[in-house]
């Protein structure tokens, strides 16, 4: 783990990695595919990355928006331990424009003073054994941006035997993706749209880096992860991209990645829009399904039919869910369905836990 915690007090600036010097003068960061070229007191678009004289560093280091216990399926993860509880946090600030962000006063910050929280990676693990949490997630703005904080509270995690978990958007470059989800157990990787137009009109990005990530955590890595779709009337609800996103996923990822579809609300620069209606969200259940999704799920609205996990061999409840509760349990210790004995892929660890829809702040503050 990096200690060169000189001078950082938990409110200075930490050494950043990826980022190299031009031949104008300017320093580049190499973490995202925005590449930022900054002058000196410049940031990145992140607004957490900056440049400080002749290096790049982190602002957000050791501080936090809050640190609260919430449900695994809240991430969402139906498949990673599930009913167990996991210690959330994230920092401020966000590599993307998001103009329908659901977390914008957090992501979309720009006072590193709402960082109230404050916790060098030795605290959070130990808070994480301390409360019962079976794992770490970084949430609530895309812990891409705050590698080097993610990587040394991952490291101290697995110390204390506590997964991590990364909610992100997965749009980062390959080499710090490598180093990044070398530290992950288990991400849930937001897929917002399937078409390039989407990313840039609405996002300020690109399809391309996301879909990249999504592929290398399947073929390169032994992380568990899910795929959460956002869908927003209008935009990308239509039917041909529904079956275009679920066939590449199916072709490129296998059928037993599961994908999530929430209901996206009015928020931040998108008041606009209605909210999702339940029907939509229905329909792109069943397109998943029909193309060999084999565990689809509809989020952010009461469906439990839709939300509960079955057996893609013989249709059995597995997993019954009814929100964050799990109301229904019939999986074996080494995850196999306990009709048929089929395998359900993910992550089991015996019986599942009963944390529930219970959400509860945990003040790290002074750790």
């Amino acid at each position: 783990m990096n200690q060169d915690l000189a001078g950082l007090g938990l409110a200075g600036s930490f050494p950043a990695r990826y980022w190299h010097r031009l031949d104008d003068g300017r320093l580049q960061c190499d973490l995202c595919p925005r590449l930022c070229r900054l002058n000196d007191g410049q940031r990145g678009l992140c607004f957490v990355r900056a440049r400080e004289g002749d290096r790049m560093v982190l602002t957000t280091y050791g501080r936090s928006s809050g640190f609260c216990i919430d449900p695994i399926e809240k991430k969402p993860l139906h498949h990673f331990l599930p009913g167990t509880p996991v210690l959330s946090f994230g920092t401020a600030g966000c590599n993307l424009t998001c103009k329908f962000c659901q977390n914008w006063d957090i992501s979309k910050s720009r006072s590193i003073d709402r960082l109230a929280d404050q916790a060098l990676p030795e605290a959070i693990a130990a808070a994480a054994v301390q409360t019962g949490c079976r794992s770490v997630a970084f949430t609530y703005n895309d812990p891409v941006i705050f590698l080097e904080y993610a990587v040394d509270v991952a490291e101290a995690c697995r110390d204390r035997g506590i997964k991590t978990v990364a909610v992100t958007a997965g749009y980062v470059e390959d080499e710090p993706r490598r180093e990044f989800f070398r530290h992950m157990d288990a991400a849930n990787v937001d897929l917002k749209a399937f078409t390039d137009d989407f990313y840039k009109r609405l996002c300020s990005a690109s399809l391309d880096p996301v879909l990249e990530t999504l592929k290398y955590l399947k073929h390169e890595t032994d992380v568990w992860f899910e795929i959460t779709n956002l869908i927003i009337p209008g935009e990308n609800d239509s039917e041909a991209e529904l079956r275009a996103m679920t066939e590449w996923v199916v072709k490129n990822l296998g059928p037993d990645v599961p994908m999530h579809f929430s209901a996206f609300h009015p928020d931040w620069k998108m008041l606009d829009k209605p909210a999702t209606p339940a029907a939509t969200l229905r329909r792109a259940w069943w397109i998943a399904r029909e193309n060999g999704v084999r565990h689809a799920y509809v989020g952010n609205v009461h469906d439990p039919q839709a939300d509960s996990t079955r057996c893609h061999a013989c249709g059995a409840l597995l997993i019954g869910r009814d929100w964050y509760e799990l109301t229904a349990w019939h999986v074996t210790a080494d995850g196999r369905c306990s009709y048929c004995g089929t395998a359900c892929a993910g992550v089991f660890d015996g019986a599942p836990g009963h944390w529930g829809r219970r959400r509860a702040p945990v003040n790290l503050c002074g750790a």
